[in-house]
C-alpha cells in the first residue's frame, strides 16, 4: 500500500531518479515496467523504507537541500536487532513491490549475503545507498555526502564497504578510498555485482 507522496522523506525523489536504471532496483520494480511513473513511485516508497531503517540504526547525510540526495549507512548492530528490522522491512516491501519484484528481492539478497561477508568486512560500516539528483551530479556532491561518515569511521578505526551493480561507479568509489574485494555475475539481474571495501584508517 503506497503512502501519500507528502509523507515520504524529501530525499526520496532524488534517490529514485538517480537509481531507477540500477539493475537491482530495476529487478525489484519489474512488476511496474509497463508504467514508468508508477515504477518511480514504487521505487520512492522502497527507498523511503531504507531511509527510515537507517534513521533507526544507521546514518543519513543530506545536502543543505535534502531534495538533492542522500547517503545512507547501516552500522553494525546485534544480530537479533538486524533480523527484526529485516523482517519488518520485508513485511513492508510485500505491500509495495509486486510478486515478481519481491521474489527477485529475496533471490538477489540470498545471492549477495554470503558474498558480502568475511574477515575484511567484520564490524565494517555499510554504505547502503548513495543517490544524487541527476541534475545535481558532477559537482562533487556525492563525495561531500560521504565525507562525514568516512571521517567518523576513520576516527573509530573501522572499515567501510558497499555493493554496486554498476561498473562505472567503481572509479568514483575508488577515489573515495574503496577497492574491489570481489566481483560476481548476479544471476537475477545478469549484471556484475561488486563488493568494495575501504580499509580501516590507522
Amino acid at each position: 500500500m503506497l503512502l501519500p507522496a507528502s509523507s515520504l522523506h524529501p530525499s526520496t525523489p532524488a534517490l529514485a531518479a538517480s537509481l531507477i536504471d540500477d539493475p537491482f532496483y530495476q529487478a525489484v520494480t519489474i512488476d511496474f515496467a509497463h508504467d514508468e511513473a508508477m515504477r518511480m513511485q514504487v521505487l520512492q516508497h522502497y527507498l523511503d523504507c531504507a531511509v527510515r531503517e537507517a534513521q533507526h540504526g544507521g546514518l543519513c547525510h543530506t545536502p543543505d537541500d535534502p531534495r538533492l540526495g542522500m547517503a545512507i549507512w547501516s552500522l553494525p548492530r546485534p544480530a537479533d536487532a538486524e533480523q527484526a528490522d529485516e523482517e519488518a522491512k520485508v513485511a513492508h516491501l510485500q505491500t509495495v513491490l509486486g510478486p515478481q519484484g519481491i521474489d527477485n528481492y529475496h533471490r538477489i539478497i540470498a545471492f549477495m549475503g554470503p558474498r558480502a561477508s568475511g574477515a575484511e568486512l567484520q564490524g565494517a560500516w555499510y554504505l547502503s545507498i548513495l543517490g544524487i539528483d541527476p541534475a545535481a551530479q558532477g559537482r562533487g556532491l556525492g563525495a561531500r555526502l560521504l565525507a562525514p561518515a568516512l571521517a567518523l569511521a576513520d576516527e573509530a578505526g573501522v572499515a567501510c564497504y558497499l555493493e554496486t551493480f554498476s561498473p562505472r561507479n567503481e572509479s568514483f568509489y575508488g577515489r573515495m578510498g574503496f577497492h574491489a574485494l570481489a566481483s560476481h555475475l548476479e544471476p537475477v539481474t545478469g549484471a556484475p555485482y561488486t563488493v568494495m571495501v575501504r580499509p580501516a584508517q590507522r
